[in-house]
């Protein structure tokens, strides 16, 4: 099974996916590190990626995520996946079709308020994604329906808890 924690930069994607990976003793992956040189520098300079921007970065997702479910791992992937078309780009196959792909992926949105996660960014150093490119974080949000939505609000370890008693797991 493959988790995709989603949601703005700030949200705890990677805090909160290293703590749900150690929990179930599945691999952590992290969707940052998929970015071109390139794009890093754009965030860090506080400029919003474009479309072609992000193409290349979802294609390299989108054959992870289809090696580890060809290997049959277990991985927690920290991932913004903002808009839908993204997240239905990540499940499907190259063929274009959901397939049993679909059963194995389960995304889990991690929401929090505006209010919330610009404390957070203002808080956090050694990161490229700063408080500059919330308001295009949020403005590019569609926020997922029919999927799992865990309030960020409270502590990690219960955030963890939640995720894992939505999940079954």
């Amino acid at each position: 099974m493959i988790i995709i924690l989603m949601g703005v930069s700030g949200s705890g994607k990677t805090t909160i996916g290293k703590l749900l990976a150690d929990s179930l003793q599945w691999e952590f992956s992290d969707a940052d590190t998929f970015h071109s040189p390139e794009n890093v520098e754009k965030m860090r300079r506080g400029i919003p990626l474009s479309e072609a921007d992000r193409m290349p970065w979802l294609q390299d997702l989108q054959t992870a995520i289809k090696h580890w479910l060809q290997e049959n791992k277990n991985v927690v992937l920290a991932c913004s996946a903002l808009k839908d078309s993204y997240r239905q780009f990540l499940v499907l196959d190259s063929d274009g079709f959901a397939s049993a792909k679909g059963e194995r992926i389960k995304l889990v949105y991690l929401k929090g308020s505006y209010e919330l996660i610009q404390m957070r960014l203002q808080e956090r150093s050694n990161h490229y994604m700063g408080e500059k490119l919330l308001n295009s974080q949020f403005s590019t949000l569609e926020e997922p329906l029919n999927t799992i939505s865990i309030d960020v609000a409270q502590p990690p370890q219960v955030i963890v808890q939640n995720i894992r008693t939505a999940l079954g797991i």
